[in-house]
């Protein structure tokens, strides 16, 4: 693994992982909206396996099949159908770097990030800064990827926090199957190094910050949703199947539970969406993002109670699907963040242009999320750090697979203005904000 080393791109040919995944056709699923009963609550079927999504009190939004719908009605669960999860997909060729109607695969992604940094030395720096699991195991895989753009001058994009520019770190697909979030960082990059010296906004973010863009933090399971084009596979976490016990289909560590910071071993067991892994950080993918994130911003936060220093710079967004939502610090507890009025502020303000409402702890969701990636920064660096929701719960636009036009109808241009302002925000996001 080149840990943390410049990927040499200008001339690399991407190469696909060898790993092979069944791409027979995924079970009829649908999205439901749910009541339990008295005596059940939806924390119960999160931990009973059932695929459970944005839940508020007695009521959510759970990914069923058939039988999954006669076993929760069957204990007394109210169901109502609210949406299909497939799309209607036109007819394309197959190819190794979209699917879906466009949407990019692993591959897809890896070969724009090597163009981009061949066609624009002068802005990016294109990093390994780890290996996926099935890389590690030797059996395929990927490096994780990561690109820092900004007009580049001695000490810029360095890995390190010694650089004087602010630092914008946008993080997408840790969980495979909301694949909309993978496509905003696609726009996001293409925005920055088309724009430069030709609209006088970005041109002044990247002569001003350095924006840090990590498009799949989950190479492998992205490989797995992408291996049937038509009726992609609903993978949330990673492959690594070494606890064993569980089908393929079931098996792999959810990234955003693996942190080193409030792990939780009783998130789930191997065969839950939701399982945290062995141990705190187990798995490689969680040890790259974390490594590059301590690497480039600096300690301002001292315990666990302890307020983020005023002049912290640095903003965190991670993309997630679905639910039109802004998640600030903490999200594992209910108890203020010391920071939490300044981090709300914030959340306010980018919620300004995607019309998303701000929560903390189980508010946005209704279920905490310990060991995710924003606490861990926020909670050890003291970076603003936050969780976009996006996407409505019914619609051709909702869900974990919307329509691949709905990038550039709905989602590109409410994020694109929020991006822009979380970016401009780095240089004070505790002090005054612009």
């Amino acid at each position: 693994m080149r840990k943390l080393a410049v990927f040499l791109c200008s001339f690399a040919l991407v190469v696909m992982s060898s790993t092979a995944y069944s791409s027979a056709a995924p079970p009829d699923v649908a999205y439901y909206s749910l009541r339990v009963p008295a005596g059940t609550t939806v924390n119960d079927l999160i931990l009973d396996g059932y695929d459970i999504d944005h839940a508020r009190g007695d009521t959510a939004t759970v990914v069923a099949t058939p039988t999954d719908v006669r076993r929760l009605r069957a204990r007394g669960v109210v169901l109502e159908k609210t949406g299909d999860v497939y799309q209607p997909v036109p007819r394309t060729e197959p190819s190794e770097a979209t699917y879906y109607g466009g949407y990019h695969t692993t591959t897809g992604h890896e070969e724009h990030n090597a163009s981009v940094a061949a066609a624009h030395p002068d802005l990016v720096k294109l990093y390994d800064i780890g290996d996926s699991w099935t890389k590690v195991q030797g059996q395929g895989g990927h490096d994780i990827q990561a690109l820092c753009i900004t007009k580049l001058a001695t000490g810029d994009c360095a890995l390190n926090s010694t650089g004087k520019k602010p630092k914008f770190v946008l993080h997408t697909q840790i969980h495979a199957r909301e694949i909309v979030t993978g496509e905003i960082a696609y726009q996001w990059i293409d925005l920055l190094v088309s724009s430069y010296g030709v609209d006088p906004e970005i041109t002044a973010l990247l002569d001003s910050r350095e924006l840090w863009v990590v498009p799949i933090a989950n190479p492998d399971g992205v490989d797995v949703v992408a291996s049937n084009p038509t009726r992609p596979v609903l993978q949330r976490k990673n492959v690594d199947d070494s606890a064993g016990g569980c089908p393929a289909s079931d098996a792999g560590v959810d990234l955003n539970r693996n942190s080193s910071f409030q792990w939780d071993v009783d998130q789930g067991g191997p065969c839950d969406e939701t399982y945290p892994g062995a141990k705190a950080l187990s798995e490689p993918e969680t040890e790259a993002i974390q490594g590059l994130l301590d690497a480039v911003f600096p300690d301002t936060k001292g315990d666990v109670d302890d307020p983020a220093a005023a002049t912290t710079t640095g903003v965190f967004l991670t993309l997630h699907s679905f639910g039109n939502d802004i998640l600030a610090p903490w999200g594992y507890t209910n108890n203020d963040a010391p920071n939490k009025a300044a981090l709300v502020a914030l959340g306010k303000k980018m919620g300004e242009f995607t019309g998303y409402p701000v929560s903390t702890g189980d508010g946005g969701v209704g279920y905490f999320a310990p060991g995710a990636t924003d606490d861990w920064l926020y909670g050890t660096r003291g970076v603003p750090s936050y969780t976009f929701e996006i996407g409505p719960d019914s619609g051709t636009c909702a869900g974990f697979l919307p329509a691949y036009s709905c990038v550039s109808s709905t989602f590109w241009p409410l994020m694109k203005p929020a991006l822009v302002y979380a970016a401009q925000a780095a240089a004070t996001p505790y002090g005054q904000l612009p």
